[in-house]
């Protein structure tokens, strides 16, 4: 089987981790004020530096950071974009497995002026990043498509956009500027994270993109021209892949539904590289959508739960890879855990342990598999 020495490697994952005590620490005491701003950074440093051994010690070999800068996965990058602000959230039931609801309501980002992409946002932390691993540095940043799905024509300001395509326009006009200085810096591997293509496979989700005035069956061909937009000038030998989640909060999920309502589009009319899927449980419906996948683009099957401890089996995995082999050829095919262990700074109901043995178990199954990870 071919050996993977560009990414998305046949042993990999989305990207966060569960964030150390001293972490949150130092975070509670920066928010308190007596804590200065070098220091938390500083204290996240040195996170980051335990979190990279960690994850070579597995024998990774794509490197994050663990998102350890960060409250939220998308929050702390989009509004740091001129005419972002967040604004309250909307009230939200989550489910873990055990079927207890989980109360949250996701922050909302309001676009109250022209955006404009005004200081590099990922650059610096992916330049610490690089100097604290001699593998690849990954960086995960939010999709283009988390500033409209969430509140809709309604969280974006008529005055500065009468014309949602302007919005649209200059959304991936910031992504391509932040592209364009990371790759300038040297960086190779980018993940988006969306949320969004995956929660319009939910019919309550669909429901609700209606009730905003959207159609449901239009907006992943709107948000596909957005995305390739937001990446038509990415740098040569840079790999864009995409995460899709239906929700990742204390262990809980938010959507349901296989991938069929946007599988065509998802795999056909999307100019990324790579997909990270969730397929860790039944939520996530069968491997059948990925009949859609052309020749020559990867997808790193999430058969690996990080909302729940339990440890699943190396053989379940292997036949749950061959039956997606049977969508798509195996060359094409790699395996990750279907999310980060967390996605915000509160992590999700899982032990610290249980990271080690997931990617440890996910590394493992990848070598027997393919013979490398």
């Amino acid at each position: 089987m071919t050996q993977r020495k560009i990414p998305p490697f046949r042993a990999d994952h989305v990207g966060s981790f569960l964030r150390p005590a001293t972490l949150l620490e130092a975070r509670a005491k920066f928010r308190a004020g007596s804590l200065p701003k070098a220091q938390l950074r500083e204290a996240e440093d040195v996170a980051i530096r335990d979190i990279v051994r960690f994850q070579e010690d597995l024998g990774l070999n794509g490197i994050t950071d663990g998102e350890f800068r960060r409250t939220y996965f998308h929050v702390d990058f989009l509004e740091q974009l001129e005419g972002v602000e967040t604004r309250g959230g909307i009230a939200t039931s989550f489910r873990n497995a055990l079927g207890t609801e989980v109360n949250f309501a996701p922050p909302v980002m309001h676009v109250t002026q022209k955006l404009r992409h005004v200081q590099a946002i990922q650059v610096e932390d992916f330049r610490f990043l690089r100097s604290a691993t001699q593998r690849t540095p990954k960086v995960t940043i939010p999709s283009p498509t988390m500033l409209h799905f969430r509140g809709g024509r309604g969280a974006i300001s008529k005055e500065a956009y009468p014309d949602l395509e302007a919005f649209y326009d200059d959304v991936a006009a910031c992504y391509r500027e932040e592209l364009r200085q990371l790759g300038a810096a040297g960086c190779n591997y980018v993940q988006l994270d969306d949320t969004n293509l995956a929660y319009l496979c939910d019919a309550k989700m669909r429901e609700g993109a209606r009730q905003r005035g959207d159609d449901p069956d239009e907006l992943p061909r709107r948000y596909a021209r957005l995305i390739n937009a937001a990446i038509a000038d990415r740098p040569s030998g840079m790999t864009v892949c995409v995460h899709l989640c239906r929700g990742n909060f204390q262990s809980a999920w938010v959507a349901e539904g296989g991938y069929e309502p946007v599988a065509e589009v998802l795999f056909n009319d999307l100019a990324v590289d790579g997909y990270f899927l969730e397929y860790d449980d039944a939520r996530s419906g069968t491997f059948a959508p990925l009949r859609f996948v052309p020749k020559g683009k990867i997808v790193v099957l999430g058969l690996v739960s990080t909302k729940v401890g339990t440890l699943e089996s190396k053989d379940e995995l292997k036949r749950r890879i061959d039956e997606a082999a049977g969508f798509v050829p195996l060359d094409q095919l790699c395996l990750s855990p279907q999310c980060g262990f967390s996605s915000t700074v509160h992590g999700n109901e899982i032990a610290r342990e249980s990271q080690a043995t997931k990617l440890r178990l996910v590394t493992e199954t990848a070598r027997e598999v393919w013979g490398t990870a």
